[in-house]
């Protein structure tokens, strides 16, 4: 038997590292999986020069627990370590002192460099053996360490090779005994590792039989490793299906495969978008060899890519990713801006290869797109081409097809081109109705993120603006010099601005405007302060925590219409005028659907009396 001390410049190294990385004390498995795999892969490589004597045999991982003994165990069928390489490769911890260790981790930086993977063992365990046989055939060896300094390396019995590594699970973290606990790390970190990992097995019916099978938890031939020309489009959906079993169908897919100036592989794949953005985040996962690294990928796709799904794979990118390294590495960028053009790329093919194809799917692609025009400035250049917008008559159009089409009815008098939009076509039927009676087109913008997206065209797309149906009536939603006359005297309309005020005076933030309508018009309208109401509608966006600006809104009086103009006026009892003028006012909130509880009831109950 041999001892010795492990060379590390400080008594605390243990102590550090199960401390520092307690918040990220799961990925030991990942580590020492990811371990097992270099080794069986190195002997692979090993045989295929002619270097490993003999058949090498299986070469399957197999994590197993004893809870009796408290035990969690990796074992491979690798290379295995002779007792120098033990010696070597367990006993050495390259750092200068703790404060170094500390010092290159600071950022958050997880396990999986400078020599710590296996390290990180230490976190779960009070105890770690490793007895291993080398395909040098050489005596077997065993190493132990309990946390200290101190280890042991004395001559095993193993007579097969590879490597055991046996975790004595610590009392405070028998978690790690459970098998549903090693079951999802391994799910979570190992799913798609290249080398078979067996964990348990389970019973089936073979031929009438009962048969134990072992659980293999991996899918070691990924669809992202293999060439596209190998896959059908079912091959790309089975593999989402996989990814995601609870989701839809996706709408369409990207491979991605490049060995210069980097390397990376994936698939992403364009989800059916809710407007529910941040259910959709965090999507996409990144490997590193087939090593799943994280699913927070911010750092490395432009924001609005974080909504696309799938899985992005580069050896580029070391396991001990800190945000830090990710926002300064060139190489990181690179890939930003590769995949940016790839699906930029990929959008512009299916618009112009089938347009129709494309407008089927915008529904479900619109947020994605829109919120990547005013996130990311490359990408909006090329958007341009393929961004739609989409009336209330279910037509699309290009931007530039859309602002030849409005230019002639809806250039207002500051030579701006005014885009008017519902974000409810249900709820603004009415003013829908009275818009496109004037000519006017009126665009859907229902989605969580519009009120961003039309900041942004109105931003960069020059003299524009955009106003909802309801900011303005009808005839004022393109502001033109020509105005309407009233029959009305100035008089008249003075007695009804106020008769209509005695019983608006009191709601916040509303005003009452009488305008000489066409006799057509709704006689009351209430329209919404586009500007108040934009502002409010982006804090909730945004989960802005500032308190909301008070609503405005102004009850538009038509003084043009014959139940203001004749019946209205003509009702010389103030107070029965006054409750002619609140029936009016309520009809216009039963059109927008504002009218509720008692309020609605009480007009119910008017109602009826009027038809008694």
């Amino acid at each position: 038997m041999v001892k010795g001390n492990i060379s590390v410049s400080t008594e605390n190294i243990f102590p550090i590292i199960k401390k520092f990385l307690y918040s990220d004390q799961e990925i030991f498995l990942r580590e020492l999986v990811s371990n097992a795999v270099d080794a069986t892969t190195k002997l692979q490589l090993l045989a295929k020069r002619g270097e490993a004597q003999g058949e090498i045999g299986a070469t399957n991982i197999e994590v197993s627990i004893n809870k009796e003994a408290k035990t969690l165990t990796i074992s491979d069928k690798g290379i295995g370590l002779t007792a120098d390489e033990a010696k070597r490769y367990l006993s050495e911890v390259a750092f200068s002192s703790a404060s170094e260790f500390m010092e290159k981790y600071k950022e958050g930086a997880i396990i999986g460099h400078f020599g710590l993977g296996f390290y990180s063992a230490f976190m779960v365990s009070k105890l770690v053996e490793v007895v291993s046989k080398s395909y040098k055939n050489e005596p077997a060896v065993r190493w132990t360490c309990d946390g200290t300094t101190e280890y042991t390396i004395e001559e095993a019995t193993k007579t097969e090779r590879g490597t055991d590594i046996i975790l004595h699970i610590a009392d405070d973290e028998l978690e790690y005994l459970e098998e549903y606990k090693i079951n999802g790390l391994l799910e979570k970190y190992c799913k798609f590792l290249p080398v078979e990992i067996k964990f348990g097995s389970h019973t089936e019916k073979v031929d009438g039989k009962n048969v134990e099978l072992d659980n293999i938890i991996n899918n070691p031939f990924p669809a992202w490793k293999k060439s596209p020309s190998e896959l059908t489009d079912d091959n790309y959906k089975d593999f989402y299906r996989e990814m995601y079993p609870l989701s839809t169908t996706p709408l369409f897919w990207i491979h991605l495969n490049i060995d210069y100036p980097f390397n990376l592989t994936g698939i992403l794949y364009f989800p059916k978008i809710s407007t529910a953005i941040e259910a959709q985040k965090n999507k996409v996962q990144l490997y590193s060899n087939q090593v799943f690294v994280t699913d927070d990928v911010k750092e490395i796709l432009p924001e609005f890519l974080t909504l696309l799904h799938g899985v992005i794979d580069s050896p580029d990118i070391p396991l001990n990713v800190s945000r830090s390294y990710l926002q300064s590495d060139r190489e990181v960028k690179k890939i930003t801006t590769y995949i940016t053009k790839k699906v930029a790329d990929k959008l512009q093919e299916i618009y112009r290869k089938d347009r129709e194809e494309y407008q089927a799917k915008w529904n479900d692609i619109s947020v994605f797109v829109k919120y990547g025009m005013f996130t990311d400035d490359k990408f909006d250049e090329r958007a341009k081409e393929f961004a739609l917008l989409k009336n209330v008559d279910n037509q699309y159009f290009t931007l530039e097809e859309y602002a030849n089409k409005i230019k002639d009815t809806q250039t207002d008098k500051k030579n701006r081109l005014v885009y008017i939009y519902t974000n409810s076509p249900l709820a603004h039927n009415t003013q829908i109705l009275a818009a496109k009676a004037r000519g006017l087109d009126v665009l859907e913008m229902d989605t969580m993120i519009d009120n961003h997206f039309m900041q942004h065209l109105e931003y960069k797309g020059g003299e524009m603006t955009f106003v909802r149906v309801d900011s303005e009536t009808a005839d004022n939603l393109v502001e033109k010099d020509e105005k309407r006359v009233s029959v009305m005297s100035e008089a008249e309309q003075k007695t009804v601005k106020e008769t209509f005020e005695t019983f608006i005076k009191d709601e916040r933030g509303t005003q009452v405007e009488v305008q000489p309508l066409s006799a057509d018009d709704q006689p009351v309208q209430i329209t919404r302060n586009e500007f108040m109401r934009r502002m409010n509608e982006m804090r909730q966006f945004q989960q802005m925590d500032f308190g909301a600006m008070p609503e405005s809104s102004t009850v538009v009086v038509n003084s043009n219409h014959p139940l203001v103009a004749d019946k209205l006026l003509k009702i010389s009892d103030l107070d029965i005028r006054n409750d002619f003028a609140k029936y009016l006012y309520d009809l216009a909130r039963v059109s927008q659907g504002t009218l509720k509880g008692a309020d609605l009831t009480a007009f119910v109950n008017r109602s009826l009396a009027f038809v008694k």
